[in-house]
C-alpha cells in the first residue's frame, strides 16, 4: 500500500503524462487516453467512453475547470475515492518514482520523531498509526478530535490482542483456500478481508474489560462539539473494529452513525457489510438498500459508489438464496462500471447457479479478459462449460484455477466430479485427496473419494474411505453406502470386467416389457413419471401446500401488462417471482432455495419465457406448479384451474375458455413429459375453439391418458409409495433394497425396482424374448397374490 506522499506523487506522475497541452487540466481527449491505457486489456466503444467520462465529468464537478478540464487535485480525489487503483495503473504505464520524490516521502516521517513541534510532521505521524482508509479526504477522518478517540482505540484493541493471544484464546482460520466472495468492503480503495478470519473470545474478562473501555470512548464521541463532529468520530470507531474483525462492535458505532446521519450513504453501507459477515443477509439487504436510496437520492454526490453498493447488495441477496434478485444489481454495478471485473465475476457465478449458462460463461470471460490471473472466476468457468458438456476445455481451465491457487478448494472439487463423471475414477480420486489435504474434515470430498476408488475397483480403499467419511458425520446416505458396499462384496458380482456391481445388467428394449393386470404400468410412463417425481422433491415442491397457491392467488394482485401481441396478462419479471417462489418455499435454507429456483428456471420458466424478456406470465405459473405440490388430487386441479381463470383474459369471469385449456395441457405436458415436444401435440383438438370450459370439462380434458396429464396417477403412485419398503427384497440389478413399487417377472422371478424398470434393465442370467411383469405397491398386495395363485391352484387340482 502507498503511503499518502507516494501516492499522491504516482497520481501526479500520471496526471502529467496525460497532460499533454500542459494547461493544468485533463480535457475529455486526454481523460479518454488514460482511462485506455490504464486498462489495455479491455476494448472500449465510444458509448462506454462516453459514459464514464460523463459520470467524472458530473461526479467531480467542482474539480474541473472550464477551459482546461479536471484538475490534478480532481483526479487524485477519484483515487481517493476508489475509483480506480494508482499502484496498478502506474505499473500498468511502466512509470517510476525518482529517489528524490521518495526521499521527501520519508523526510516527515523522520521529522516526526524530533523535539522541534512541527504540526505538519505530527501530522504524518498520526496517521501513519492507522490503516490507509483514515488518509482519504472523503471517507477518512475530518476533526482532530477523533485522530485521539482512535488513538487510543488502537491501544486498547492491542491490549486486548497481547491478552488473548498470551491465553490462547485468539483464533484464525485459513480462507486462502475458498472462493472469495468478490465483494466490494470499504468506500474507497478496493482491500479486502484479510485471508486470516480472527475469532475473538467474547466471554471471558478481558474482552469485557474491552467493552467498558470502548463505551468510555464512544462516550466521547457523542459529547462531541457538533453532531458532524460526532458522526465522524462513531465512523472512526466502527472502522478500526472493523479493521481488527471486531464485526459486532463495529456494527453498534455504524448504527449510531446512521442515527447521527440518516441520509448519509456511508454508515449505511458499512452496517450491512458487518452484518454479512456476522451471516445476518436479510438485515444487510436492508441496509445495502437503505445506503442505495440514500446514494440516489443524494445524486452525483455518491455516484460513483453505486456499483459497489449494488455488488454488496447482490451478495447479500444471494445469502438468502435470491439469485435472480442478485443478478439483476450485478448487471446494475456492471454497466455502471464496465471495468468492474468481480461484478462480472459475481453475475457470471450468478448465472451459473440459475442454469442460465452460455450468459454465464460470456460474463466470467469477461471478467477472465479484464483480470487474467482470477483463480475464482476461472473455477466458475470451468463448471459451466462443464454443465455446457464442454469437458476437456472444463478441464484446461479447472487446471489454470489450480495453476493460480493450488489449494483451491472449490476448483480441486469440482474436476473431482467432473472426472467422476467422465468415467476416469482414478483421477477424480486423486483430485479428492488433495481436497482432504487442504480441508481435512471435508466429508462429500471423503464420500466421493470413496465412490471414486469403488469406481477404480479398488474396493477395499473404498470401504477405508467410507469409514473415514462416518467418522466426519453421521449422515444416513453413508450408512447405505456402506451397507451396499457390503452386500456387493458378498455377492462377488464380476460381470462386464466390473468388481463393483456396476454393468452387471442388459438394457432390453420397451416392446420387449409386457405388463400383466391393469395395474402395473408402463415402462416409459414410469420412466416420465420418475422424472417428474425427482422435479418435486429437488425443488421440494413436494412439500409445498397447493393452498399456498391459492393464498397467492387471492392475497396478491399483480398489475395487468400487454404482451408483443396485444393480449392482456398479469407477468411480472423473474427476480419478482423469485420472491413469491421464497414465500412458497419458506421452509427451505438459503442454499436449497437456491437449488430449486435453478432447476425450476431451468424447465420451467426457460419454456414459460420462450422469448427470453425476463418476464413470465403469473397465471400460467401458478397452473403449471399447481399439480406437483402437495394437497388433494381434485385440490390441484382445482387451484390449477382457477389460476386459469384468474389471468385477465377472462375479463374476471369464473371459466375458461377451450383454446386456454388446451394450451395449458399442451404447456404442461412439454414442460414435464420430457418425450414430448411441442411439434407432437399442436394438434390438439379444438385448439382454436373459444368456448368456454367448465371445472368438470377442465377435468376430463386434464385426466385424459393420451392428450392431457393422465401420468398424474402414476406421480400420485409414487408419492404414495415413498416410504413402502418389501421385506428382504432387494432389486436384482442395483441390489438396494427395493422402495415404491416392486415389479416382478412371472417366468424368471426376479425383481426389479421403479428405476430398473423404468430403463429395461434386467440381470443377464434371465436373458428372453421378452419379459411379463406384475407390479405390487406393497409387499402385502404380494402376499395376497401369492395366496390367491395357490387357491387358484389347489382348485384346479382338486
Amino acid at each position: 500500500m502507498s503511503t499518502r506522499g507516494s501516492r499522491s506523487e504516482k497520481v501526479k506522475r500520471i496526471f502529467h503524462k496525460f497532460d499533454s497541452n500542459h494547461d493544468g487540466g485533463l480535457n475529455r481527449d486526454e481523460m479518454a487516453a488514460l482511462v485506455v491505457a490504464v486498462n489495455p486489456r479491455v476494448k472500449f466503444s465510444d458509448e462506454q467512453i462516453n459514459a464514464i467520462l460523463d459520470e467524472v465529468f458530473r461526479t467531480y464537478g467542482d474539480f474541473i475547470q472550464a477551459d482546461k478540464g479536471l484538475t490534478f487535485e480532481g483526479l487524485l480525489r477519484t483515487y481517493d475515492d476508489g475509483a480506480g487503483d494508482v499502484d496498478r495503473d502506474f505499473d500498468a504505464l511502466q512509470l517510476e518514482l525518482n529517489q528524490d520524490d521518495n526521499k521527501a516521502v520519508l523526510v516527515t516521517s523522520e521529522a516526526s520523531s524530533s523535539s522541534i513541534t512541527d504540526e505538519r510532521a505530527l501530522e504524518s505521524q498520526k496517521k501513519q498509526r492507522t490503516a490507509a482508509w483514515a488518509l482519504s479526504p472523503n471517507n477518512g477522518i475530518v476533526f482532530d478530535d477523533t485522530w485521539k478517540i482512535v488513538d487510543d482505540l488502537e491501544i486498547i484493541i492491542k491490549r486486548l490482542k497481547a491478552k488473548q493471544a498470551k491465553d490462547g484464546k485468539l483464533k484464525g482460520d485459513n480462507f486462502d483456500a475458498y472462493s472469495d466472495a468478490g465483494w466490494s468492503r470499504e468506500l474507497g480503495p478496493s482491500s479486502e478481508l484479510s485471508e486470516k478470519r480472527v475469532f475473538w473470545e467474547e466471554s471471558g474478562h478481558d474482552y469485557a474489560s474491552f467493552l467498558k473501555e470502548l463505551g468510555v470512548l464512544r462516550t466521547r464521541a457523542d459529547r462531541a462539539r457538533s453532531r458532524e463532529e460526532a458522526f465522524d468520530g462513531h465512523m472512526a470507531i466502527g472502522r478500526v473494529l472493523y479493521e481488527h474483525q471486531l464485526f459486532k462492535e463495529a456494527l453498534v458505532s455504524f448504527k449510531r452513525a446512521c442515527e447521527l446521519q440518516p441520509t448519509d450513504v456511508r454508515p449505511h453501507f458499512r452496517a450491512g457489510n458487518c452484518l454479512y459477515v456476522l451471516g445476518k443477509y436479510k438485515e444487510a439487504k436492508e441496509e445495502f438498500l437503505l445506503a442505495l436510496e440514500a446514494a440516489e437520492a443524494g445524486g452525483n454526490q455518491w455516484g460513483y459508489l453505486l456499483p459497489q453498493i449494488y455488488v454488496n447488495l447482490g451478495i447479500a441477496l444471494e445469502g438468502e438464496g435470491m439469485v435472480l434478485s442478485a443478478c439483476e444489481y450485478y448487471r446494475e454495478a456492471a454497466i455502471l462500471c464496465p471495468t468492474h471485473f468481480r461484478a462480472l465475476k459475481l453475475l457470471g457465478s450468478a448465472l451459473f447457479g440459475v442454469g442460465e449458462y452460455r450468459a454465464a460463461v460470456k460474463a466470467l470471460e469477461e471478467a477472465i479478459f479484464m483480470k487474467p490471473d482470477y483463480a475464482d472466476a476461472h473455477c466458475d468457468l470451468a463448471s459451466a462449460l462443464h454443465a455446457m458438456r464442454e469437458d476437456e476445455r472444463a478441464i484446461e481451465v479447472f487446471q489454470k484455477a489450480i495453476d493460480l491457487k493450488p489449494g483451491h478448494v472449490d476448483a480441486l472439487y469440482n474436476l473431482g466430479g467432473l472426472y467422476m463423471d467422465l468415467g476416469r475414477f482414478q483421477r477424480a480420486s486423486e483430485m479428492y485427496t488433495r481436497v482432504l489435504a487442504v480441508w481435512p474434515n471435508h466429508w462429500r470430498a471423503q464420500l466421493n473419494k470413496a465412490v471414486s476408488l469403488l469406481g477404480a475397483g479398488e474396493t477395499e480403499d473404498a470401504k477405508k474411505a467410507l469409514k473415514e467419511a462416518l467418522k466426519m458425520t453421521n449422515r444416513v446416505e453413508l450408512h447405505d453406502a456402506i451397507s451396499h458396499l457390503k452386500h456387493l462384496q458378498k455377492k462377488k458380482l464380476k460381470t462386464n470386467g466390473s468388481a463393483n456391481g456396476e454393468g452387471s445388467f442388459i438394457v432390453v428394449e420397451a416392446s420387449k416389457f409386457k405388463t400383466l393386470g391393469e395395474k402395473t404400468v408402463l415402462r416409459p410412463e414410469l420412466s416420465n413419471a420418475l422424472e417428474i417425481r425427482a422435479f418435486q422433491k429437488i425443488t421440494r415442491l413436494n412439500r409445498c401446500d397447493v393452498e399456498l397457491i391459492k393464498k397467492e392467488i387471492s392475497e396478491h394482485d399483480v398489475p395487468v401488462s400487454y404482451s408483443g401481441s396485444g393480449v392482456p396478462e398479469k407477468s411480472i419479471r423473474k427476480p419478482s417471482l423469485e420472491e413469491i417462489l421464497r414465500r412458497l418455499l419458506n421452509f427451505l435454507k438459503p442454499e436449497t432455495f437456491q437449488g430449486a429456483v435453478k432447476v425450476i428456471n431451468e424447465r420451467i420458466l426457460s419454456v414459460l419465457d420462450e422469448s427470453g424478456s425476463g418476464r413470465v406470465d403469473l397465471g400460467l405459473f401458478f397452473a403449471v406448479l399447481a399439480p406437483i405440490c402437495t394437497g388433494p388430487t381434485e385440490k390441484r386441479k382445482r387451484v390449477a384451474y382457477d389460476a386459469l381463470v384468474w389471468r385477465p383474459v377472462n375479463d374476471g369471469g369464473t371459466q375458461i375458455r377451450k383454446f386456454d385449456a388446451v394450451r395449458y395441457i399442451k404447456l404442461l405436458r412439454s414442460i414435464y413429459v420430457p418425450t414430448q415436444r411441442s411439434s407432437e401435440i399442436l394438434e390438439v383438438h379444438g385448439q382454436t375453439d373459444n368456448s368456454i370450459v367448465s371445472f368438470t370439462e377442465f377435468l376430463v380434458m386434464f385426466n385424459d391418458s393420451d392428450w392431457g396429464f393422465g401420468i398424474m396417477s402414476t406421480l400420485l403412485k409414487l408419492e404414495a409409495g415413498d416410504r413402502n419398503r418389501h421385506g428382504n427384497h432387494v432389486c436384482s440389478v442395483c441390489r438396494y433394497p427395493i422402495i415404491g413399487s416392486r415389479f416382478k417377472e412371472i417366468k424368471s422371478h426376479f425383481s426389479l425396482c421403479n428405476q430398473c424398470y423404468s430403463e429395461g434393465k434386467v440381470p443377464p442370467s434371465c436373458k428372453q424374448e421378452e419379459y411379463r411383469f406384475k407390479e405390487y405397491g406393497s409387499e402385502g398386495e404380494a402376499v395376497k397374490d401369492k395366496c390367491f395363485c395357490f387357491s387358484m391352484q389347489s382348485r384346479d387340482d382338486s
